[in-house]
């Protein structure tokens, strides 16, 4: 079962020129999890103009829209995502790097991956961003979740995102973005289309030594060979989501084919054939049984989106 899908939607975005329209295309290849339905009419805008046009026949037609970056955080529904579901190409904008004697701008589209910063970093001489060498997703995600690790966070080294809506393209300086800790608040029916970073020249021995350690400690103690969202709840004040849901003993829980990892209690892995149910599931016993005994009450950064069936 899934959700209902249109048999028109797709015909009539597809007549929007520059959209390359997939009708009923599978989700669960695009998120790291691997689960999730299909979304009603798939959108990969070619041009910044067909961005656009494609935000015009949304709020025209009221149809509902969704924006999957790289879906390293993101559950689909089993029954998938009525409307339209864009995903914007990582080359949709050139990217421009303004380098001075001591700091420069490096500006990325934001379909681009979060490796491609860290690359685009030191091939300019730059550092400061090496906190998020690590983190899966792109970097339109990375500023709608204002990604980061204990080492710092996205709005840190941002300077402005550009934002497109039905009206235009417009860009917020960071001081017109409220921000904190995995929270962002941006424009409403917004899409991030590009993010400029203000980074300073630095060490880059001393830059890629940090990276380096950081991989290898990710690698020692994440579980990156299998589907996993990455961290599944914000740590609360004072304390560290994994540490309490290991500590009401959940560590290796399995509902269906999801499991609490071996590895690292805060994340969920897919063991291979799981759904979203399962991880829902299984999300939801981890919240529940915290709470009941530790009293803590667990903030989900993974993102809900579409129809979960019962």
């Amino acid at each position: 079962m899934v959700a209902v899908l249109s048999s028109s939607l797709p015909d009539r975005v597809g007549r929007l020129s520059g959209c390359d329209v997939t009708a009923g295309a599978p989700l669960a290849p695009l998120t790291s999890v691997r689960v999730g339905g299909p979304a009603e009419a798939l959108v990969r805008p070619r041009s910044p103009e067909a961005l656009l046009a494609l935000l015009r026949l949304v709020r025209e037609e009221g149809v509902p829209l969704t924006v999957l970056g790289g879906g390293a955080n993101t559950l689909v529904g089993d029954g998938g995502i009525a409307g339209v579901t864009v995903k914007l190409p990582g080359d949709l904008f050139p990217e421009v790097a303004d380098v001075g004697a001591e700091a420069g701008r490096l500006t990325l589209g934001a379909g681009s991956a979060i490796v491609r910063l860290c690359n685009v970093m030191r091939a300019q001489g730059l550092v400061g961003a090496e906190f998020l060498a690590g983190i899966p997703g792109t970097l339109g995600g990375a500023v709608t979740m204002n990604a980061g690790t204990k080492n710092g966070e996205c709005f840190r080294v941002v300077e402005a995102v550009e934002v497109a809506t039905a009206d235009g393209l417009g860009w917020l300086t960071k001081s017109d973005i409220p921000h904190g800790y995995r929270h962002t608040e941006l424009p409403r029916g917004g899409v991030v289309t590009r993010v400029r970073f203000l980074l300073r020249k630095g060490d880059l021995e001393a830059s890629k030594k940090v990276m380096d350690e950081d991989l290898a400690y990710r690698k020692r103690s994440q579980p990156l060979s299998q589907p996993n969202f990455g961290s599944v709840f914000a740590n609360p004040p004072g304390d560290f989501a994994g540490r309490l849901i290991e500590s009401v003993n959940l560590k290796g829980h399995i509902i269906g084919r999801a499991q609490v990892s071996l590895l690292h209690a805060n994340w969920i892995v897919n063991l291979g054939g799981a759904t979203a149910r399962d991880v829902l599931s299984l999300l939801t016993l981890m919240q529940e049984r915290v709470k009941q005994e530790r009293g803590v009450v667990l903030q989900p950064e993974v993102k809900r989106v579409g129809v979960f069936l019962p």
